[in-house]
Parts: C-alpha cells; structure tokens; sequence
C-alpha cells in the first residue's frame, strides 16, 4: 500500500496540515455525488475528504468530465475511516507493511482500506468505476479499467507536492 519513501512523507504533511473543506468547496462535492455517496463522503476524516476533493480537481484539472471518473477520484479511500486511525496511527500503520510486518486488526483495516471501501461503494450503488478503483487502486490496473483513465486516476491520487494546488481552487462551476 505505501508508496516510495517521498510520497509518505508528503502524505504525511498533508494529513498533518489538512483543514476541512469550506462551503464551496462542500458545495462542489455534492454536486458531483449522489445524496447516498455524498453521505459515504462526509463520514470521512476531513483529511480524507481533502485528499478525495484534490483527486478530484486534479482530475478535472486533467481535462477529465465523465462523471463516474470524478466519483471514483473522490471516494477511492472511503474505506479508511473505518480503521479511526490519526496522523500516529496512519504512519504506524504504513511504517508496519512497508518493513512487512503484520498489523493488528485495526491497522489491517487501514491496509485493507481497498476492498473495504469497494465492499461499501457496491452496496451504495456506486459507478463500476469507482468500486474497481477504490479496489485496486494500491496495485495492478484491472482490465475492467482504461488505461488512460487509470493514469489519471493514479495521478491524482499522489499528494500535493505544494501547498497551492496548482494556483486554483476549483468549485461545481467549473465542471
């Protein structure tokens, strides 16, 4: 799951810095999700729901407008939440699979994260899309997604490498 020793730490300043979403920002989340998957959205940790809305713009930042793309970017880490994990425990966690040693249960819930979070997109009817990436977004690109569609989302899914995200702020209008 973790990725090269760069991205941890980014992802790690970028949970440590993570501030809610404003209004706006909201706003545009709901537009973009069904009242079911918006539900789904805001029971995550405000750090998830801010990487989830960057996935997002980096997304339509890509050119990219198919709506099931934007849903699959904001919800690919819907499983997280349910390992109620912090900044500590998120880098404990990480810091356990990468030298291969084998989490507690909670802590595999933050590993697992995946197929958790592509168990609960089924049940909330979710866009095939979404469901496969939440669930293999941490490997292999399945077949069941477009090459070209997988990159953007793999892209997106890496932390910011600035604090200003590429000097915009994207909102439902733009879409």
């Amino acid at each position: 799951m973790p990725g090269s020793p760069a991205h941890l730490a980014r992802r790690f300043f970028d949970v440590a810095t993570a501030e809610p979403l404003n209004g706006s920002e909201r706003a545009a989340v709901a537009s973009w999700l069904s009242p079911e998957l918006e539900e789904l959205f805001f029971d995550q940790p405000d750090v998830d729901q801010r990487h989830g809305y960057h996935a997002a713009l980096s997304v339509i930042s890509d050119g990219v407008s198919d709506p099931d793309v934007i849903v699959a970017a904001l919800l690919h880490d819907v499983g997280k939440r349910h390992s109620r994990l912090g900044l500590w425990g998120r880098t404990f966690a990480s810091l356990l699979i990468v030298i291969g040693i084998e989490p507690s249960e909670r802590l595999r819930i933050y590993r697992d994260h995946g197929v958790v979070g592509a168990r609960e997109l089924g049940t909330a009817l979710a866009p095939a899309l979404a469901i496969d990436f939440a669930l293999h977004h941490h490997g292999e690109r399945p077949v069941t997604i477009d090459a070209q569609v997988w990159d953007v989302l793999i892209a997106a899914d890496q932390p910011p490498k600035t604090s200003v995200w590429k000097g915009r702020r994207i909102t439902s209008g733009d879409r």
